[in-house]
């Protein structure tokens, strides 16, 4: 009986020494974070500067990419208290073609995420009202629906590589975000479980940095996704970039789509001064800038068919040569759930930028997952937390599959066609997009990003396309006009349900009978 007493308080006694230890141990390791927390900011590396090897072990997020996705996401969660690392290829400013139309519904999440200041004024910024569209010398304007927001909600435009670094700037005014130049080469991935990442920095010197949560937004171009989702990449056409100067939109504050021949062709303000044309061409091969290929077919198959108002200027910008293109990418989100990681922004889903929704998409994913990641303190069960952020690629559905499908539709609608079926519909999309109403506005309200449902767009499409079938039948159906019918509608069927196939008829249309919709946060 004694020796089980001795035993017994020996036992007690080594739980205590334990416990107290414990304390003792976190207590100095929480007064060494801040000591060296003191010596980096008195090194002059505080507000966001990082020094490889230093504090890797203290990362809660590690974020690969620092363009508009993953520099908003940085900022989103170091405000809500995380430690985050974010790696970036090339941290100068860049200098792009796309991402430079940010619809009304992206600034409202921009607003939710706190940092509208980044689109303003500082980057001469300019408000987007509507979009005007013109198809054979007749135009239509179409408006935003913004009577029930504040005046300065609308769409904005701007130099994409200044709306980037300020949001890097803003990101960094943030003491637990660190910022590094680097160029990630692998994911480190145990059991598979992915523990943080392998970077080179700017000198080539390779490093290892780990987080219980791997964020990936490297863009168009990644090289990781393969290893998170199972990529069906298309390249259904190239933009060709040029920057028109001294001139001014038929209407101000516009963005502007011809319904040119064999594709469209876009106009909207970037600054005070300037405005970008995208002249799209259908494939993956464009003439050639060097041999001046493409300054004659741009002078002489797209100049004819521009607004008066553009022409001079346009031909200008093809004079002064600085003409750019770039490959048009689209890919459904095809998620592989990983413990330890997940995709965002065009790493993981893109449509065709006809209607500049990207960004719209990128910002509605970092606010779910934001409130996603909100209720939890502490992200190291990676099984379970994957388990739970299951319910992130269902809950972002009605905004993602809106404009993914939306982009995608509009873009084969508006492209030229030798069939009379697909000119019926072309011609059809104009007609009830002029009708003003609710014909009007609602399509504009699904392109913005304001009215993200997927059944609302479905049925304005076919509204489309009814009206389509109308026009035909007026003022009285012959058996030849009735049989075009009949393919217009067999021909709209065949432009948007592959496209709702790739994102998922259950996840676009009933979210709610997912399992994964109703996730609960693990317990802690």
């Amino acid at each position: 009986m004694v020796s089980y007493e001795y035993v017994l308080g020996g036992v007690l006694a080594s739980l205590l020494a334990s416990v107290f230890f414990m304390i003792i141990n976190s207590t100095f390791a929480g007064k060494k974070k801040v000591e060296a927390s003191e010596i980096v900011k008195s090194n002059g590396l505080g507000n966001g500067a990082f020094r490889p090897g230093m504090e890797e072990k203290s990362t809660d997020v590690v974020i690969v990419g620092a363009g508009v996705a993953g520099a908003a996401l940085a900022y989103t969660l170091a405000k809500e208290g995380r430690r985050v690392h974010v790696i970036e290829r090339d941290l100068s400013e860049p200098d792009r073609i796309v991402g430079e139309l940010l619809q009304p519904g992206g600034y409202l999440k921009l607003i939710e995420l706190g940092l509208e200041d980044c689109a303003n004024e500082s980057i001469d910024a300019q408000k987007v009202f509507g979009y005007a569209l013109y198809k054979d010398g007749r135009d239509t304007k179409m408006s935003y629906p913004l009577e029930k927001y504040s005046s300065d909600v609308a769409g904005r435009s701007f130099h994409n590589g200044r709306f980037i670094q300020r949001m890097r700037e803003k990101a960094t005014t943030l003491s637990n975000v660190k910022l590094e130049q680097g160029t990630v080469t692998t994911i480190i991935e145990e059991k598979g479980i992915v523990k943080g990442v392998i970077y080179k920095n700017k000198a080539g010197e390779e490093f290892r940095t780990y987080a219980p949560l791997t964020i990936v937004c490297d863009g168009c171009f990644s090289n990781l996704r393969k290893s998170l989702s199972a990529p069906k990449v298309e390249s259904p056409s190239c933009f060709v970039g040029l920057v028109l100067e001294n001139c001014e939109l038929p209407y101000a504050n516009h963005g502007h789509v011809i319904l040119g021949d064999p594709s469209p062709i876009l106009f909207y303000p970037i600054s005070s001064t300037e405005i970008r044309c995208l002249v799209d061409i259908p494939g993956t091969k464009v003439p050639s800038v060097a041999s001046g290929e493409m300054a004659k077919y741009l002078k002489t198959v797209v100049a004819p068919q521009i607004p008066p108002q553009l022409y001079k200027a346009f031909v200008a910008a093809i004079d002064k040569g600085n003409i750019r293109s770039m490959q048009n990418k689209s890919m459904a989100a095809n998620p592989l759930p990983t413990p330890g990681a997940i995709l965002l922004g065009d790493s993981f889903n893109m449509r065709h930028p006809l209607t500049g929704g990207g960004m719209t998409v990128a910002l509605a994913d970092i606010v779910l997952l934001r409130d996603l990641l909100r209720p939890l303190h502490d992200l190291n069960d990676a099984p379970a937390l994957c388990n739970y952020l299951e319910s992130y690629y269902v809950l972002r559905k009605p905004v993602s599959s809106t404009i993914n499908t939306l982009a995608g539709a509009l873009y084969k609608v508006f492209c030229a066609s030798p069939d009379p079926a697909r000119q019926e519909m072309r011609e059809a999309c104009f007609g009830y997009l002029s009708l003003g109403g609710i014909c009007s506005y609602g399509p504009v309200s699904l392109l913005s990003g304001l009215n993200p449902r997927p059944l609302h767009l479905f049925l304005h499409f076919f509204a489309v396309a009814i009206y389509g079938v109308g026009r035909l039948m007026l003022p009285f159906p012959s058996p030849q006009r009735t049989w075009l019918g009949v393919r217009l509608i067999l021909s709209a069927s065949g432009i948007i349900f592959p496209i709702i196939k790739g994102e998922g008829v259950r996840q676009m249309f009933f979210p709610a009978t997912v399992p994964a919709y109703y996730r609960a946060p693990p317990v802690q």
